[in-house]
């Protein structure tokens, strides 16, 4: 008797249920697409633009998949992908993700899943931007697309977590390749890009202590120059743009003298001459030639010019002089 009367108010507490219920659809914690403007991580002003966000919200973190403009004949999409991670449950009903520490062989699977059939070098070079060390893999494929695989992991030192503070961490991805970029502007990408996230409380805080500020400043015999031209080095080159193509002019060529010996030299070939030519010594002159007309006046002065010598025997005697003047 008393379990009929038990099951008959469950029924009944299941029928009021029921009836006070909304019916609305409840959506359950998944990845969502955000805004650009609420992307943790921005490309740098010249980047690739961002085309779509995805966000995950974890509960302990967010993750986000950034999507980037993409030039390439290489199969995939151009991201950045960031990870915070931070204290446990600041999204409740949302399952925490976990996180490992960047290894050898985990940044080879993901190399080579980046950009399939590229051969990709893993760069044993030390490089830092400003929020600490990261590492790279660079490649080239087949159609001459330059492809990079970068990833950074920011998290304080050992020393400041041990003093119950900067627990948060941020772990980095990026993804590009280009048919016009080259490696070294795609790497200007990671040098340029700005995390916009940020950890609620200082406990949190990823990047550790602030550093202290130069040794050198206000010291005696320690010279700081202006960055032009100073003893820094110029920053990492941020953009797509192709460097401008030269322009080959031909040189000018100075004109020198046809007297001197070294323009004889230079010289191929000595055009005709304009006008009549003269006979040599010993040849009889061409009479059947018209003179040229600019050659006229010359000879008519030349002879006007001329001066008769008089025979020594018309010297002495005015008879002879009259008839040597004849």
């Amino acid at each position: 008797m008393r379990l009929r009367k038990t099951i008959s108010l469950v029924a009944v507490a299941g029928v009021m249920a029921g009836c006070t219920s909304t019916g609305g659809v409840r959506q359950p914690s998944a990845p969502e697409t955000v805004v650009p403007e609420k992307a943790l991580v921005l490309p740098p002003p010249g980047g690739p633009s961002i085309v779509s966000v995805v966000e995950h919200k974890r509960g302990n973190g967010v993750e986000q998949t950034i999507s980037l403009f993409t030039s390439s004949s290489v199969p995939g999409q151009n991201f950045l992908k960031v990870q915070f991670f931070g204290a446990s449950g600041a999204n409740p009903g949302t399952g925490n993700a976990g996180f490992s520490m960047i290894n050898e062989s985990g940044i080879a699977r993901e190399v080579a899943r980046s950009a399939p059939s590229v051969p990709m070098a893993t760069s044993a070079t030390f490089l830092q931007n400003a929020y600490g060390p990261f590492g790279y893999a660079s490649g080239r494929s087949r159609a001459g697309d330059t492809c990079v695989y970068a990833w950074q992991q920011i998290r304080s030192s050992t020393a400041a977590n041990t003093q119950a503070r900067n627990f948060g961490m941020i772990q980095l991805r990026l993804r590009l390749c280009d048919t016009r970029a080259s490696e070294r502007q795609l790497l200007g990408i990671v040098y340029g890009y700005a995390i916009s996230g940020t950890f609620d409380g200082a406990v949190w805080n990823p990047y550790g202590n602030p550093p202290p500020a130069d040794a050198a400043l206000g010291r005696t015999g320690e010279p700081i120059y202006p960055d032009e031209g100073g003893y820094r080095a110029s920053p990492m080159p941020i953009g797509y743009e192709p460097a401008p193509a030269v322009v080959s002019r031909p040189r000018a060529v100075a004109v020198r003298s046809a007297s001197s010996p070294q323009s004889a030299r230079g010289v191929a070939s000595v055009p005709a001459p304009i006008g009549p030519r003269v006979p040599l010594p010993g040849e009889t002159p061409q009479t059947s030639a018209r003179p040229d007309a600019a050659a006229a006046p010359i000879e008519q002065s030349v002879r006007a010019i001329g001066v008769t010598v008089p025979s020594p025997d018309c010297i002495g005697d005015a008879a002879m002089m009259a008839a040597c003047r004849r």
